[in-house]
């Protein structure tokens, strides 16, 4: 019997021994100190927190537990090793462990009497990966509020901007059509109350042409996705609306944003517009568009024929300087004068083509102010037939000062100097002879020339009838 008591005992003290080893092998720290709070014992993972890095040893061993810990900390070590001797129920404490680095090390402990034996039991857990963990969740969170404040800060301009535009602009959804939002103009221009409005649908507002004409958008747009636009009329019919849809998705479901703005009959020229190109494009007369630096917007055929173009796509963009016939004066005279005047009736140029040809035109212009941009539109009329019919010989003057300027440009300075002379003798001989009643003796003299120079010159001009009179000696 002895011999099975002493073994039993030896078995329970193995058994001990054994939950011991288990118990330190799961915690972080584990400690053996005695009734005084004296480390007897340390098992622990963390090898920064009592280890030392010059002789590698426990620092712990053999020191007073509340001195391996923070000021702060002291009171918890003495009240767990103070349950633990009086066999109170343990409790868990945090306290503080210092480190050479300068960083606390948080554990949590708990303390337990070893049976009769005296010692205590203590095992502790890190709890820096619970702080790692906590304070990514501050971040988180603290993330999450700045995100949420965002969108509270755009939903609120939204909303104010969407309150306060001059727009009518409803928001519908696209599956039943029913209004899910909608702005105070848009209640207005639908002569109908908001709570009339939201929740109902908006074909409702329209007569049975519209209401077709609505779905229809509705459709079109649920398909595309983009931007479609339809003409309704109200159901009393007392006003007509350009609407137009859009779809966007928002939670899973599709909504149309629809604005509405009233019907205006310039909102009906489109057709009008096009057939005026088509008679513009149509003309003999060239027609150019530019902007208010001259650079060409459109052109039709005419004006490409003259220019020796393919295409539009060739002059547009390109300034219209370049076509003209003296560069870097005809277009600045031009715009000057419209911008002074809003107008130009005849601007006697020419037009150089791309490969060569000039042709001589006339060019009337008009400014058409918008805003901030101006228009300016170019006819050109093709003079060169005109021309032609009536052939400038040699010999041929010209017969008034406006004759003469058309010349600049297209005449040598020297040349229109000797023919801005012969033009000047010309009108002093045609006024002697009339002075003289057509005496050439007295024309002579009126004009300081002998008999023989005047007769000269008379031939010259084709002045007189001289073909059988003798020049006198």
């Amino acid at each position: 019997m002895k011999r099975i008591g002493t073994e039993k005992s030896k078995l329970a003290a193995a058994d001990a021994e054994a939950a011991i080893g288990l118990i330190c092998s799961a915690m972080d720290v584990s400690l053996i100190v005695d009734t005084k709070g004296v480390v007897r014992k340390v098992s622990c993972d963390k090898v920064e927190l009592c280890t030392s890095k010059a002789s590698g040893r426990c620092r712990w061993v053999g020191r007073n537990w509340v001195d391996t810990v923070t000021v702060e900390s002291r009171p918890k070590i003495d009240e767990l090793v103070r349950d633990a001797n009086a066999g109170a129920p343990p409790r868990w404490r945090q306290v503080n462990h210092p480190t050479a680095q300068g960083e606390d090390i948080p554990i949590m402990y708990c303390a337990i009497r070893l049976g009769e034996s005296g010692r205590i039991m203590v095992v502790g857990r890190d709890l820096r990966p619970m702080a790692t963990l906590q304070q990514r969740l501050v971040s988180a969170q603290l993330s999450m509020e700045r995100e949420y404040g965002r969108l509270r800060q755009v939903e609120t301009r939204y909303r104010m901007l969407f309150q306060i535009s001059s727009e009518a602009v409803t928001i519908v959804d696209a599956s039943s059509g029913r209004v899910v939002e909608a702005n105070p103009a848009a209640a207005e221009l639908l002569k109908t109350p908001m709570r009339r409005l939201v929740g109902y649908p908006l074909s409702d507002r329209f007569d049975a042409n519209g209401q077709a004409a609505l779905e229809s958008l509705f459709a079109a747009a649920r398909v595309s996705g983009r931007v479609a636009d339809a003409t309704l009329r109200l159901a009393d019919g007392s006003r007509e609306f350009h609407v137009s849809a859009s779809l966007f998705r928002e939670d899973k479901a599709a909504y149309l944003l629809v604005r509405a703005a009233p019907f205006r009959a310039a909102d009906a020229v489109g057709a009008s517009d096009s057939r005026v190109l088509d008679v513009i494009d149509g003309l003999p007369d060239g027609f150019v568009v530019t902007d208010g630096e001259g650079h060409v917007l459109s052109a039709n055929r005419a004006f490409l024929e003259m220019a020796e173009l393919a295409d539009e796509q060739q002059a547009l963009n390109g300034s219209f300087d370049r076509w003209l016939g003296r560069p870097g004066v005809d277009l600045s005279v031009l715009l000057a004068s419209l911008r002074e005047h809003g107008r130009v009736r005849t601007f006697t140029t020419s037009i150089r083509g791309s490969h060569g040809a000039q042709t001589d035109v006339e060019i009337c212009a008009v400014a058409t102010p918008r805003g901030k941009d101006t228009r300016y539109g170019f006819s050109i009329h093709d003079v060169s037939p005109r021309l032609a019919s009536a052939p400038r010989s040699e010999e041929a003057l010209p017969r008034s000062v406006q004759q003469m300027t058309e010349l600049v440009g297209r005449v040598p300075l020297k040349d229109l100097v000797r023919e801005t002379t012969d033009m000047i003798e010309r009108l002093c001989i045609e006024a002697a002879l009339e002075l003289s009643g057509d005496n050439r003796a007295t024309a002579a003299d009126l004009l300081g020339l002998s008999r023989q120079s005047l007769y000269v010159k008379l031939r010259r001009y084709g002045l007189g009838e001289l073909e059988h009179e003798a020049v006198p000696n």
